[in-house]
This record gives structure tokens, sequence and C-alpha cells, in this order.
């Protein structure tokens, strides 16, 4: 029986129990949804924030909710809280909090000096991550796990946010020097999400015990962040955004060898 039908099979048994004590509704597990729910509230947080000039802690918000959203589904693993209403649920929080915060915050910041080019190139990413998340819906049962097929809704977000967070604090508040740049990043991950372009999931590795070298490694990533976070985070996004086409062309190359 695959995850699907095992939630199915849940989501039947829960009917048939409240049918039994007369009821017609179906319970939710609160832990791993009030996660989401978190996620959620960051997206939309992200957009007022942006509505109101202050960028930096619109950029903050989404990778907020990025994070949220990572810790929803491991969550859900461990308590064993696993729900078809909660994978639904997580799916429309992430389109406000990958799709049409992160466009609205970086048209807000710095496309709008661009017109309808900007506005265009907004659209598209919100589009783009509208649809890579209904393929991964549709695909989620039938493909490697080791991978993702296109770029991650959240790598895409965490691209713009970085971008945002970048230029904000170091004084950037309109686009009149970054806009094409902006527009060309932000379309541009809306495209790689829709593409075939293959992304390591990093799924195969599980927390658990590990050598103590690895701890002293997140400690000093966790310090290399602190030193100036916009800065690294965007040069990590870029890092794992530029990795998916160049994995692809070296596959290609071997394929055809």
């Amino acid at each position: 029986m695959t995850e699907q039908d095992e939630n199915q099979a849940t989501d039947s048994f829960e009917v048939v129990e409240s049918e039994k004590h007369g009821q017609r509704h179906k319970g939710i597990y609160l832990l791993p949804n009030l996660i989401t729910t978190g996620a959620l509230f960051a997206g939309f947080y992200a957009i007022v924030a942006a509505m109101n000039g202050d960028f930096e802690n619109a950029a903050i918000a989404i990778v907020v909710a990025g994070i949220l959203d990572g810790m929803d589904g491991g969550v859900a693993r461990l308590t064993n809280t696993q729900s078809k209403f909660g994978a639904e649920y997580d799916s429309l929080s992430d389109c406000v909090a990958f799709g049409v915060a992160p466009g609205l915050v970086a048209y807000s910041w710095a496309l709008t000096d661009l017109g309808k080019v900007g506005w265009a190139a907004a659209f598209v990413y919100v589009a783009c991550a509208a649809l890579r998340l209904a393929r991964f819906n549709v695909q989620s049962g039938s493909t490697d796990k080791r991978f993702f097929i296109g770029l991650p809704s959240p790598s895409g977000a965490g691209l713009v946010a970085t971008m945002v967070w970048f230029g904000a604090s170091r004084g950037i508040t309109d686009g009149n020097d970054v806009a094409w740049i902006a527009a060309i990043l932000t379309a541009g991950a809306g495209m790689l999400m829709v593409s075939n372009v293959q992304y390591h999931s990093f799924k195969e590795y599980h927390i658990g015990r590990v050598p103590m070298r690895v701890l002293l490694g997140v400690i000093i990533a966790f310090a290399i962040v602190l030193l100036d976070p916009p800065l690294v985070l965007l040069s990590v996004a870029l890092i794992y955004i530029g990795s998916g086409p160049v994995l692809d062309v070296l596959r290609r190359r071997r394929s055809s060898t």
C-alpha cells in the first residue's frame, strides 16, 4: 500500500468513526497544521510589509516561511499525523508563501520601475510557482524521492527573498540600479520551477546519530551565516539553483558518451 493509499484509508476510517457518533465532520491534526499556518502567516506578513516599504522584514518573513515549511512535514512524519488534508493545506500555504508573496515583494521592491515588463516578470514567477506545486502534487507518488523535477518552490522563493534582503540591507530601496537584474532573477527562478531540470532533494539523509565532526560543521555553518546573513544565504541560493543546470549538462554528456 502506498503512502497516499494509507492516508486515504486513514481518512475513510475517520469518516466511519464520525458517523458512528452522529458527526459529519472529520478532525484534523493540530501540530503540523499549526506550523503550516505559521508559514502561511509569514507569507501574508511579507506581502503586508512590502506594501509598507519594509522590504528587509518582508524578505526575512519569506525565509521564515521556508523554515516552517521544512518543519511541518517532518513533524507530521515523526508524530504519525500525516493526512490528505494536511498535504492539501500545505500546498495552498506554499502557493501564498512561495508564490504570491515573493512575486509581490520583488515587484514592490524593484520591478515597478520597469512598468509592464516588471509586473510581467512578477506574474511569470507567481504562475510558474503555482504550476510547480500542481505538478508536484500530481507526480509526488511516481518520482525518485532523491530528486525534484524542477526547482522547488521554497528554493525559488529563497532566491527572490535573499535578493531583496541583500539589496535592502545595502540601502537599495528602489529598482533604478537593479531592476533588470531583479526581473531576470525573478522570472528565471519561475521558469526553472517548471523546467525538467533535476535538483537534489537530500531526502535520503536522515537526522539521527552522527559523528562529532558533523555537529561541528553545522556550528561553523551557523557562524558563517551570522557573519552576513543576506549575503551568505543569497550565495547559497545561487549555488543550489545553479547546481541543477550544471549537473543536468553533466548527465547529458555522460549519457551521450
